[in-house]
């Protein structure tokens, strides 16, 4: 593993998958436990390119689903790291759903993943850091700070 930080480019992530309709429920749209299936995907394929090592999802701080993707769509995920601790890694996953006819494009669902890099055996061991470069990444990576330390502050009193 290299010691080296790596830049959010670094981690990019862009997954495409079809809604077929096995994927979809009586309405005609795709269901979301489908969607998170897909984006879970993408987040663990950007963070593992991040770690340059395995990563286990420790959690889904949010998932929004703001409109359906229908039958026959194209969905588009784009994934990428935002934040590292010094295990974890955060990562936040945008899905488009693309008309394959039209090419009408609209963001259907947004999430924040956070996985945890671990070891062959399954433990967790140190990720390498995150180097933010452009001022949205910079904003991220606080963002993600500020997260981080109000969650572990949160753990500490229980």
């Amino acid at each position: 593993m290299s010691n080296q930080s790596k830049a959010p480019s670094d981690s990019y992530v862009e997954m495409v998958q079809q809604v077929l309709p096995g994927d979809t429920n009586p309405h005609g749209t795709v269901f979301g436990g489908k969607v998170m299936e897909w984006i879970d995907v993408a987040g663990a394929l950007s963070a593992m390119k991040h770690a340059q090592n395995p990563v286990v999802l420790a959690s889904a701080d949010r998932i929004n689903f703001l409109t359906p993707a229908q039958n026959g769509d194209i969905v588009i995920l784009h994934a990428s790291v935002g934040y590292t601790g010094r295990s974890s890694i955060e990562v936040d996953v945008q899905a488009y759903a693309e008309n394959p006819i039209t090419s009408e494009r609209v963001l259907t669902t947004n999430a924040r993943m956070t996985y945890v890099t671990v070891n062959k055996n399954g433990k967790p061991i140190p990720t390498i850091p995150l180097n933010p470069e452009t001022e949205e990444e910079k904003q991220r990576f606080e963002e993600g700070k500020n997260r981080h330390l109000s969650f572990k502050e949160s753990f500490d009193r229980e």
